[in-house]
């Protein structure tokens, strides 16, 4: 596929990393007002590096979109006039819908919007994807550009707030949760490294168990506890600290917060 990414920041990269570590790019540009950060990419064949997001346009049929909110409609107008039947607008902007898409250039076009994480980098992101009516027939195809790069699910557009805070916010809480379990470690006697390194493939393999069983989270952890054990005892403990309260106060905060965005 010829693929341009029109904003080659942080999310930026980390799709541009996950594309080419997953082999599915024929072609790559990638576009920065500044392209000093992005320099390094050209060392790849296959990659293009550029500030002129038409020329990008022009010779590409995927664009991906992963600018700031306040950017895209200006962005989007300086190339409507290059859009063809070939191309596939894939958005990766929180909280800029289809409708607003379509205002800028028009609805006869693939539009589809999504919400990966910076996991894509690594293979690993949860990419939430839904579309236009006329992008219902690149579904697919979006699908299978962010399944090389991890996993993804259609939803109808009025969940992606939501899946904006379990999703790309939710790697931040779990950073958080692993940080916490690593700094427990610490203070059982493992030096921060080792702390650390215990605390992420314990949560790589929780996650891995679930993924590959389908159970539920219970049933895993009754495979873990045992009358008056350890393991009981500790769950009871940060449940009478509020882990769980807490975990679901601070999604609800989150989606609050994107919410008052989106109406302001």
């Amino acid at each position: 596929m010829k693929t341009a990414i029109i904003g080659t920041g942080n999310l930026g990269l980390s799709i541009a990393k996950g594309i080419l570590n997953s082999n599915g790019a024929t072609s790559m540009y990638l576009t920065k007002r500044d392209t000093t950060a992005i320099a390094e990419f050209e060392k790849y064949d296959k990659v293009t590096v550029t500030n002129d997001n038409r020329i990008a346009v022009e010779n590409s049929d995927i664009l991906i979109f992963a600018v700031q909110p306040i950017h895209f409609a200006a962005i989007l107008e300086s190339i409507k006039d290059l859009l063809t039947d070939k191309h596939v607008i894939i958005s990766t902007i929180t909280g800029f819908s289809i409708e607003k898409i379509e205002a800028v250039i028009g609805k006869d076009n693939f539009i589809i919007r999504s919400m990966p994480n910076t996991a894509i980098s690594v293979g690993k992101s949860m990419t939430c994807i839904c579309s236009n009516e006329k992008g219902k027939k690149r579904v697919e195809l979006a699908k299978a550009i962010f399944n090389r790069m991890g996993h993804s699910m259609e939803i109808p557009e009025g969940q992606m707030q939501a899946a904006t805070v379990i999703c790309a916010s939710g790697v931040a809480f779990w950073m958080r949760l692993i940080r916490a379990t690593t700094q427990g470690a610490i203070q059982l006697g493992f030096d921060a490294k080792e702390a650390q390194e215990l605390a992420m493939y314990t949560c790589n393999g929780a996650a891995s168990l679930l993924i590959e069983s389908g159970n539920h989270p219970e049933e895993e952890i009754d495979r873990v506890t045992t009358p008056m054990g350890c393991t009981i005892t500790g769950l009871n403990e940060m449940e009478h600290q509020g882990l769980s309260s807490s975990l679901i106060r601070g999604i609800i905060s989150s989606y609050d917060k994107i919410t008052e965005f989106k109406n302001k």
